[in-house]
């Protein structure tokens, strides 16, 4: 598989350019970074970058032969229709990507004339968004997904992936982020493909979060809905439900198990999963400042553990506490796995992985 990765006006600046805005990597440094992560995956990485318009359109027609594109207009974004024609042109699938908090900076940075053409719109995730762009791409490429609505709100839909064979059951994935608007459900995408291959249908749903209508209690009530929503998905009606949540998905899958829905998980499973808000708030560590919001809202202190719960919890977690999930250990399965960090428990090739589908495959008897 074949990437062309394009950066556009200013970018060759990265390092020195307002690096509390971009950080401090230089161009060089990401473009290094980018090409170890595709080769990870398996993808060949092209890169260029320029200060011209003209170029990056050239650049988009010449990648009509690739698989993918990964493009950070850069300023461009907000003016040149001449580029989202370009990407519209090509049958390839583009992902646009921005190192910064575009929703969050001066208003005519939201704007963006890019987006319309690309299969996904990244922000807010540092240089960590390009590795997320690729990955979308494998994961797009993989196999085909049919995305569905399960309430009003544009951010109320769901992909519903099915295996070649009627599914061995289905699973809800929930994905984390701490609320925030620009972690979106493509960072479970990778669990949902490894679940298909595994012959399991899977449902991986996307909710409203900070900044977008979300929070307490909207957050939970959509992954409520979403839940309630899965007998009318079509070839799974009658198949068991697993939902498994990462991070503060774990906290959402949790609490909406433990309400009564039209089709009961047979089991939950929290990856890393946030169960205690209050101890969180008070860390003053990663998502504090989004527990105090939640709890300010009246959302749960802490959380219970619903019947037929697997808490799964890296030993070297900086993100979320290995507490949030050892707390439950009276009341439900918890596996610690030294070694693993927060992120690698969305690497279905990681040891955990095996526990979880083990459980599952249990679950489903």
């Amino acid at each position: 598989m074949r990437v062309v990765v394009l950066n556009g006006p200013n970018l060759n600046l990265l390092g020195s350019r307002e690096p509390k805005v971009y950080g401090s990597v230089t161009l060089d440094e990401l473009e290094r970074q980018v090409a170890s992560w595709a080769g990870s995956l398996g993808v060949e990485a092209l890169f260029l970058q320029s200060n011209h318009e003209g170029e990056l359109v050239e650049a988009i027609h010449d990648a009509s032969g690739s698989d993918g594109i990964v493009i950070n207009p850069g300023a461009f974004t907000h003016t040149s229709r001449a580029l989202g024609d370009a990407l519209q042109s090509v049958a390839v699938p583009a992902v646009e990507v921005h190192i910064s908090n575009v929703k969050e900076r001066e208003s005519w940075r939201a704007v963006s004339l890019v987006s319309p053409a690309c299969v996904r719109t990244i922000y807010g995730r540092g240089i960590g968004g390009y590795r997320d762009a690729i990955r979308h791409l494998v994961n797009r490429a993989a196999m085909h997904y049919e995305t569905m609505r399960y309430g009003p709100h544009p951010d109320n839909v769901g992909d519903l992936r099915l295996p070649s064979a009627a599914p061995a059951g289905l699973v809800v994935l929930v994905h984390g982020g701490f609320w925030r608007h620009e972690h979106e459900r493509d960072s479970t995408e990778t669990l949902a493909v490894d679940l298909v291959n595994r012959g399991w249908a899977t449902w991986n749903v996307e909710y409203r979060r900070l900044g977008r209508g979300g929070g307490w209690p909207g957050s939970g009530q959509d992954v409520r809905l979403a839940l309630d929503y899965v007998s009318q998905l079509p070839a799974v009606d009658s198949t068991p439900v697993a939902t498994i949540g990462h991070s503060a998905g774990g906290h959402l899958a949790l609490w909406a198990a433990s309400r009564p829905t039209a089709l009961p998980a047979a089991l939950v499973v929290g990856l890393a999963a946030v169960t205690d808000l209050s101890s969180l708030a008070s860390s003053g560590g990663p998502g504090s400042g989004e527990a105090k919001r939640l709890l300010a809202a009246g959302a749960p202190p802490a959380l219970d553990a619903p019947s037929s719960t697997l808490l799964v919890h890296g030993e070297d977690d900086d993100v979320v506490p290995v507490s949030q999930s050892s707390r439950l250990s009276d009341r439900a399965r918890v596996e610690i796995f030294p070694g693993l960090g927060h992120f690698d428990l969305l690497d279905p090739t990681r040891e955990h992985w095996l526990t979880v589908f083990a459980v599952l495959e249990t679950a489903q008897n």
